[in-house]
């Protein structure tokens, strides 16, 4: 049988990987007259327990942040003209992390991300997990000194479990300024490589702690001298807590904002644990059934909205 041809110069002769993916496609069978070579499902054995980032902003953080286990970046492989620049500048960190970088087919990336928006780069590392509130340092509520002075907004979020919402959510909290970010770890979408590429990244750079006992939580941190606010969708007194709209709502203490899930909001044992109630109130007279609005696009508002006081007020 005559001898297939060396892989092209682009794909890593070091990498096995790579080069048993070019043979794939020189050596698929040809299927019938006219219909060109029939190509075979690519398959790319994977490092035992990892997952598959893809997007230039996830992969790009991920990688220069290396908070994770890193094993292969993939890459579009590039079929005439210069290379993009970006998945270039990857390239060249990765080689710097000793990192492999394959070079494949578009349709490699699309099985490794399952058909979703990789922008030409792929990479797999092992899952971010949460961390955990006990092994964070505990911020300074006086003294002196910066933390002393400023302002401290953490984000927790009760049972979110949509990972777009989960990474929008991130992604305003991180660009408004928020502190921490707090999830609740029964019930709650993990941080996927989903979640980083709704976030734009933002999850790869920011720390997100998880706690089991929510309530016994905000109750500490009240004890504490924190102010402890939930979210409501309608301006209506809850269990004997006041609401009041986000566009009067002042604070001058350290603050906790309390999201709930998409479909059930906060729970009753979450709403007793808040002070105050918050509400984004509407521009219009709503028809029933429109009458909210996407979890994210409404923390994102409430956010904005406490944030820009604590802008004015100098942090």
């Amino acid at each position: 049988a005559p001898r297939g041809r060396d892989p092209p110069a682009s794909l890593p002769q070091g990498s096995r990987t790579g080069r048993e993916l070019w043979r794939a496609q020189q050596d698929s069978p040809r299927g019938g007259k006219g219909k060109g070579p029939e190509r075979k499902p690519l398959s790319l054995e994977r490092t035992k327990g990892s997952e598959i980032l893809f997007g230039l902003a996830p992969c790009g953080l991920a990688l220069a942040r290396a908070r994770r286990a890193l094993f292969r970046l993939f890459l579009k492989e590039q079929r005439g003209g210069s290379a993009h620049p970006v998945r270039a500048e990857l390239a060249l960190q990765a080689a710097a992390r000793g990192l492999p970088v394959l070079h494949v087919p578009g349709r490699a990336l699309d099985e490794l991300c399952r058909g979703r928006p990789h922008q030409g780069v792929c990479l797999e590392a092992a899952p971010l997990p949460f961390r955990s509130l006990r092994d964070a340092e505990e911020p300074r509520l006086g003294g002196d000194g910066e933390s002393g002075r400023r302002q401290l907004l953490w984000l927790v979020l009760e049972h979110i479990q949509d990972p777009m919402n989960l990474g929008a959510l991130l992604r305003s909290a991180y660009f408004l300024g928020v502190d921490r970010v707090v999830a609740t770890h029964s019930n709650s979408c993990p941080l996927t490589p989903i979640v980083s590429k709704a976030s734009a990244g933002a999850m790869e750079v920011f720390d997100v702690y998880s706690t089991d006992d929510l309530q016994g939580f905000l109750k500490a941190k009240s004890a504490e001298g924190w102010e402890v606010v939930g979210t409501v969708s309608k301006p209506v007194d809850v269990e004997g807590v006041p609401v009041v709209s986000c566009s009067e709502f002042q604070w001058d203490k350290p603050l906790l904002v309390v999201i709930g899930s998409e479909g059930e909001g906060l729970s009753l044992e979450t709403q007793l644990q808040c002070q105050r109630m918050l509400a984004i109130p509407p521009g219009r007279a709503l028809h029933p059934g429109i009458d909210s609005l996407n979890v994210s696009v409404a923390a994102g508002i409430l956010l904005h909205s406490i944030c820009s006081q604590k802008r004015r007020h100098g942090d």
